[in-house]
């Protein structure tokens, strides 16, 4: 008898034992979650995005939430523009995100290009390698991060993208272990008004431009992925050759 109530106890202290609750890192290519939510004649609420995302019903704990925003051309035409991005992007990071910013340049007429890609990608590793995350959560809906989400899993890390579902390709959902829907989360937003004059360009000559640095980002993950969570001490070579590919996607631009 007393054998079985000793059992009886052991069971109901393993059954208290709280789940450990999994560390999330979320990394937002911004242009393309603005974009999206955009088109669906919404604005977007960042802090509800955080919290469907990552929040304290979700049962995880968010590491860090790290957005890649392209900013308008450090150039007088696209002043103003600038300037309100970098307001935007101030009102980030004053409510706790972590925030990446890269300058873009002029393209066609009333647009800019601002590829964030291959920052995203080399920081979604080097991150990977200091935080340890159970999960990264890519908000995107870029084909071109198919294979980082590839590498990933192979080293052990939950991979999931949030999208449009109905909008995200094959290649993309298939890559990732989940993919989750931000559709109703957007009927949630605001509704405002669509027509913005100043965009980054993801069309036509841009879209061909986008495609050819989607090819050098592929290979820079591949030859980050060969020493891929070695040791902290190769974090100098993930910078080495970030930068090394960040000059040469320049000069062919």
């Amino acid at each position: 008898m007393l054998r079985v109530e000793r059992t009886e106890r052991a069971v109901q202290k393993k059954d208290s034992i709280p789940t450990p609750r999994s560390k999330v890192l979320v990394l937002v290519d911004e242009s393309n979650v603005s974009s999206s939510v955009r088109t669906a004649g919404r604005g977007l609420d960042w802090l509800k995005l955080r919290d469907f995302l990552a929040g304290p019903n979700t049962g995880r704990d968010l590491i860090e939430m790290v957005v890649y925003a392209g900013l308008p051309p450090a150039i007088p035409t696209w002043q103003d523009e600038r300037d309100r991005k970098n307001k935007f992007v101030h009102w980030l990071r004053s409510n706790g995100f972590m925030v990446v910013t890269k300058d873009g340049a002029p393209a066609e007429e009333g647009y800019y290009k601002a590829n964030v890609d291959v920052m995203m990608a080399i920081d979604a590793l080097e991150l990977s390698i200091e935080m340890r995350p159970d999960v990264v959560i890519l908000v995107t809906g870029d084909a071109d991060f198919a294979y980082l989400a590839i590498k990933l899993r192979r080293h052990g890390i939950r991979v999931e993208v949030a999208s449009v579902a109905a909008n995200l390709g094959h290649i993309l959902r298939s890559a990732a272990n989940d993919v989750i829907d931000l559709a109703p989360l957007f009927r949630t937003f605001e509704m405002i008004n669509t027509r913005e004059p100043g965009r980054e360009r993801s069309s036509g000559a841009a879209a061909t431009r986008k495609s050819i640095a989607g090819n050098h980002l592929s290979r820079a993950i591949a030859l980050l992925a060969r020493r891929f969570l070695r040791g902290s001490t190769q974090l100098i070579l993930f910078r080495k050759v970030g930068r090394c590919l960040w000059i040469g996607l320049a000069m062919a631009r």
